[in-house]
């Protein structure tokens, strides 16, 4: 990759000499992002970075992001990107800085560890665990609610319902994206989401926005993990939004049900699952997303 076009502002350079302990010498955009700005850069002390910021970024984004980052590294299972540097809710620059990876080439046994990775990431919390998180945070530019107490905590059932489901349709209300069929379908769901979300299973280590986009290959071929919107949540969740959008491959799902069995019905509750994304598209991009969340309502009352 040629270096170049990747201007930054001297606010945002001087944050981030202070930050990293190191200026800044070149930098390139990188394409891929939806939401932010990415870019690699060269500092002047030799190391190349991964820089993501955002003028509009929602106050406290990108730490959020770094506290998920290191969350799933505890599990110490598939890799996570190292945070190098971040900013604070209250800073005028809004970055986050993390080793730069060159895109490498999938080694033969990529979606097998790729598979076997994620499910022992699933299960690398006690079997005690809440549902939620310590903190807050962000799915693509949007609020996510993970600190909760009560029936929430324990309750896969009303987590789902109370931090997830309820709150992308209020959002949808009222931006004017709530179709009259999607008010309709959610009225019926909502109260019979206990009904199906199967038995019960310890909360799961999850990633939280799981789609193609937010694998990358590192330079010695193994699954990387990037732009988590981690929580503690029922696993399925996860493997829904893979199969929601593709880029994964059969052989991933069958390493991962090898590895960590899936429950009775789990292809049932896709529709299910699936809603929460789609809701967050739906948010996010607008009205494209609408016939799927109804179709998928439908199919679930």
């Amino acid at each position: 990759m040629s270096f170049g076009g990747g201007e930054l502002s001297a606010g945002l350079q001087r944050a981030l000499s202070a930050a990293l302990g190191a200026s800044v010498v070149q930098s390139g955009y990188l394409s891929g992002g939806d939401i932010n700005i990415a870019l690699r850069c060269k500092l002047d002390d030799g190391r190349e970075v991964f820089l993501k910021t955002n003028a509009s970024a929602p106050k406290g984004m990108f730490s959020a992001e770094a506290q998920g980052l290191e969350w799933l590294r505890q599990a110490e299972m598939l890799r996570i990107p190292d945070v190098l540097a971040v900013s604070q809710p209250g800073d005028p620059e809004q970055f986050l800085v993390l080793e730069y990876l060159e895109p490498g080439q999938r080694r033969r046994d990529f979606d097998e560890a790729l598979g076997r990775g994620l499910a022992e990431l699933h299960r690398s919390l006690p079997d005690d665990a809440r549902f939620g998180l310590d903190h807050d945070n962000y799915i693509g530019r949007l609020p996510q609610g993970n600190r909760v107490s009560g029936e929430a905590a324990r309750d896969w059932a009303a987590f789902y319902v109370e931090q997830r489901l309820e709150p992308q349709l209020k959002l949808a209300q009222n931006s004017g994206l709530a179709s009259s069929k999607m008010r309709h379908g959610f009225s019926k769901l909502l109260p019979k989401v206990s009904e199906l979300v199967g038995e019960p299973e310890p909360a799961a280590r999850l990633h939280g926005d799981l789609w193609g986009g937010n694998l990358h290959t590192a330079p010695s071929g193994e699954p990387v993990l990037i732009d988590p919107a981690a929580y503690a949540g029922n696993r399925e969740m996860d493997l829904a939004m893979m199969r929601l959008f593709g880029g994964f491959s059969s052989g991933v799902f069958s390493a991962y049900d090898e590895a960590f069995p899936l429950s009775v019905g789990h292809g049932e509750r896709l529709a299910l699952y699936q809603l929460y994304p789609l809701m967050v598209h739906v948010n996010l991009f607008g009205g494209g997303y609408v016939g799927s969340v109804e179709q998928n309502l439908k199919s679930l009352v």
